[in-house]
């Protein structure tokens, strides 16, 4: 019977991207929990074990010590460089060469949409992207594997070879803003789509988990993929609480097989 009820909601999935014409999806860290990824914020995730107070802007900034704990800390694990997409990840890719989805809004910073094959300009990377670094004098960008390389010839603190500026991974750290152009382009797709697919979000960070109000108060149609329930659980036309992985995959299928059906050769 459960099995059915989980295929019975893919199937009012598949039907309404069919019938959708601007789909948008908003990630978060449960669609990259499958490649690897830890969560931050689910218990035994990594705030649990590190304190959050340590990685803020300030900190990064002002002292010395800090921004070397905080480098270790992002290049230690290397879980960023050697995730791969999933699934979920594939799923969304599939869906843009259809023409179906025109933006994917995230709040991961692992990249794992654009090695998906998602076009980069419709990625909308709300916290920031962990394989670019910043620098925070003259805005130059690098890729990470340079900077990891310094770092393992013993930069514990890297400078910019430019301006001999602080140099910072492009990622969103504790008391920094969502960065205005992209905030302002995502809030811009999620009113204009009529589906909005959540995949791996509890929703519960702001200002990113703004996104389905803005679907909403736009008209559109909602969909939310994740495991556990969400404050917007109430409002989504389907809600499925599964990995993203198999469902995405299924879900995408599904919408393959109607196409075919519809359009026979």
């Amino acid at each position: 019977m459960e099995n059915e009820l989980l295929s019975g909601k893919i199937d009012e999935v598949a039907d309404l991207i069919l019938r959708s014409r601007h789909i948008v999806a908003f990630t978060g860290a449960g669609i990259s929990t499958e490649s690897g990824i830890p969560d931050f914020r689910s218990p035994g995730g990594i705030w649990s074990r590190f304190d959050p107070s340590d990685f803020t802007i300030d900190k990064f900034l002002n002292d010395r010590e800090s921004r070397k704990k905080q480098w270790k800390f992002l290049l230690d694990g290397g879980f960023f460089a050697a995730a791969q997409p999933n699934r979920a990840h594939y799923a969304l890719a599939r869906l843009e060469k259809m023409g179906k989805l025109h933006g994917v809004i995230t709040q991961n910073i692992d990249n794992l949409h654009q090695k998906a094959g998602n076009s980069p300009d419709r990625v909308f990377e709300l916290h920031g992207n962990m394989g670019r670094v910043r620098c925070m004098d003259c805005n130059r960008l690098s890729p990470l594997e340079e900077i990891v390389r310094r770092v393992g010839e013993g930069e514990e603190t890297p400078e910019c070879l430019h301006c001999s500026g602080i140099l910072k991974p492009d990622v969103i750290l504790f008391g920094e803003s969502l960065p205005k152009a992209v905030l302002s382009a995502a809030i811009d797709h999620a009113s204009r789509c009529d589906l909005l697919l959540v995949i791996g979000s509890s929703l519960v960070v702001y200002p990113a988990a703004y996104v389905p109000a803005y679907a909403l108060e736009g008209r559109a149609k909602l969909v939310i993929i994740n495991l556990t329930a969400t404050g917007c659980d109430i409002d989504a036309s389907v809600v499925i609480h599964e990995k993203a992985g198999e469902v995405m995959e299924r879900i995408l299928t599904r919408v393959e097989t109607m196409l075919e059906t519809a359009n026979p050769l």
